[in-house]
């Protein structure tokens, strides 16, 4: 038998008081019928207002005359307080209590008409919230300050990249003409010495006249690859992939070391293929160029380079092999190093370490794989990895390999336009000796002064791009416009450009890059000849 079955009221009694409320019951009346100790003591009433049948009034304007419910007639306050408790058939107030806690209020009206308050001491929790709001609003603070100052932070930023942008675009337009100005005096002799040699042929300045040719093929190098660090980093490159046949790629590779081969009697050999290539030609060729240099620089005398291409999956993989010198693992990074040569190189041949350095950048501008093995004293293999082209059309080449130049009298007429004095003597000295007839002028304004067109109609026409009032490609139609539409032409330039080459061939005009080779101008000379009809070399 439990507690409350032997007595129910007095179980019920005793559990409310063990309650953490304090619980207190009206009648209809607003009497009270039942209070708990922990009402009493909260509240700390007198012992007659927590007998049955004390008025809630009588406790409401106890607590009202003690201050408990704020300042103001204590009669009225306790109406107020009543009415507030009893004004909704429930009810949730807060207020102080005598000790300074915060109480929490919750009233219930009974279907009876009476009255159930209860009551607990919130203090803590109240406590708590205050702290939650206060660490809400200070986390509001910091992210206000942390958002300004992010977006501080995201305008300096923005400034910064701007800033950075402005100075990308100056360094590529300085190259620009630094590469122009740079190349306008090493043009010039180049071309000066390229009359001596020819002049010099069994005489005792031939080897004279060859190492300042060297010497300046030294220059030009370092030049080229300098220029081309700089326009990579600055972003200037704009790779333009296309189909291409890779056996012209390797075809022009052959052209244009074959003499570098056999002068350090070494077997250059390029295995046919009819792969087709998904690749920029001109970045590409770069590339193969720099791999192929490096490995017969590096190969001693009497060794072999294997240069061809090899189907991997869904790619073709381009292979320089070489049999030099090699490196071990641990300078495998060195060797992509700028201005980084390895000691047994260093003492092979000249140069800045810049080639392999161009490689990487290139390769990476171009997101493609380079791969690398190799054994020091056994050789080395260079591998390139290119995405194959399946029912694919190749580009036609834009630059066709350049044919061995021939020595035999030209006999052409030719006009020559450049705004460097020095540049068209060198020239006029070359092409005369080539038996050409050249007329030379600083710009248009002097062809059209002197009158140099006048009874004499030149053959074709070799015109520099930057020219003091116009460019060279206005400068050439207008000439067509003057003289005859089918005036054969060459835009001369140091501007190594894609947009200038692709304005040219748009009009039909030949590029010849400075400083000029002359195996390459005897070449384009020929090819525009054969356009005017002239006689052929």
């Amino acid at each position: 038998m439990s507690l409350f079955d032997n007595d129910p009221t007095s179980a019920i009694a005793l559990a409310i008081d063990h309650i953490p409320q304090g619980v207190a019951v009206f009648d209809a009346g607003l009497r009270l019928v039942a209070s708990n100790q922990r009402y009493n003591t909260l509240l700390e009433l007198p012992q007659d207002l927590t007998r049955p049948g004390s008025a809630l009034f009588d406790i409401a304007l106890f607590m009202g005359e003690r201050g408990d419910l704020g300042p103001g007639d204590a009669a009225q306050l306790a109406i107020e307080r009543i009415k507030v408790l009893t004004a909704a058939p429930t009810t949730v107030t807060q207020r102080v209590g005598q000790a300074g806690q915060t109480l929490e209020f919750h009233s219930s009206r009974l279907p009876n008409g009476g009255l159930v308050i209860s009551f607990s001491d919130v203090t803590a929790r109240v406590h708590a919230e205050h702290q939650l709001e206060q660490i809400n609003q200070t986390l509001e603070r910091r992210v206000e300050e942390r958002t300004a100052a992010l977006k501080q932070v995201n305008t300096e930023l923005e400034a910064a990249r701007a800033k950075a942008d402005a100075s990308n675009h100056d360094k590529t337009r300085f190259l620009a003409a630094a590469s122009h100005d740079l190349l306008q005096p090493l043009n010039a002799a180049r071309l000066y010495t390229s009359t001596l040699i020819e002049r010099a042929k069994s005489t005792g300045f031939a080897e004279l006249a060859n190492s300042i040719e060297a010497s300046l093929t030294a220059v030009e190098d370092i030049m080229s690859a300098l220029l081309d660090i700089s326009r990579i980093d600055s972003g200037a490159l704009k790779p333009a992939p296309a189909p291409i046949q890779a056996q012209d790629l390797l075809k022009k590779t052959e052209v244009e070391f074959a003499p570098m081969a056999r002068e350090r009697s070494i077997a250059l050999r390029i295995v046919p293929t009819k792969a087709t290539l998904l690749a920029d030609r001109s970045l590409v060729g770069r590339i193969v160029q720099n791999l192929v240099s490096n490995a017969i620089k590096y190969t001693p005398v009497g060794g072999k380079v294997l240069v061809g291409v090899r189907k991997r999956g869904n790619r073709w993989r381009l292979d320089v092999i070489d049999t030099g010198i090699g490196f071990n693992k641990d300078q495998h990074r060195l060797v992509f190093a700028e201005f980084s040569r390895l000691e047994r190189g260093a003492r092979m041949a000249q140069g800045l370490g810049l080639g392999l350095s161009i490689v990487q950048r290139l390769v990476t501008a171009l997101g493609l794989t380079l791969e690398l093995d190799s054994r020091e004293g056994h050789g080395s293999r260079f591998s390139l990895y290119l995405p194959a082209v399946r029912n694919a059309r190749p580009a036609n080449s834009q630059e066709a390999a350049a044919p061995e130049p021939s020595y035999g009298t030209l006999n052409l007429k030719v006009l020559c336009v450049d705004n460097e004095r020095a540049i068209l003597e060198a020239m006029e000295g070359l092409l005369t000796h080539w038996g050409c007839e050249v007329r030379t002028a600083l710009s248009l304004k002097q062809i059209d002064r002197e009158r140099l067109l006048e009874g004499w109609y030149p053959d074709l026409v070799l015109m520099d791009y930057h020219l003091d009032q116009t460019s060279g490609l206005d400068a050439i139609e207008w000439l067509r416009h003057n003289v005859g539409g089918h005036l054969p032409a060459a835009l001369v330039t140091a501007d190594r450009s894609p947009a200038v080459r692709t304005l040219a061939e748009d009009r039909g005009i030949a590029v010849v890059t400075k400083p000029v080779k002359p195996a390459a101008l005897r070449a384009a000379i020929s090819g525009l000849a054969n356009q005017s009809g002239g006689k052929r070399p």
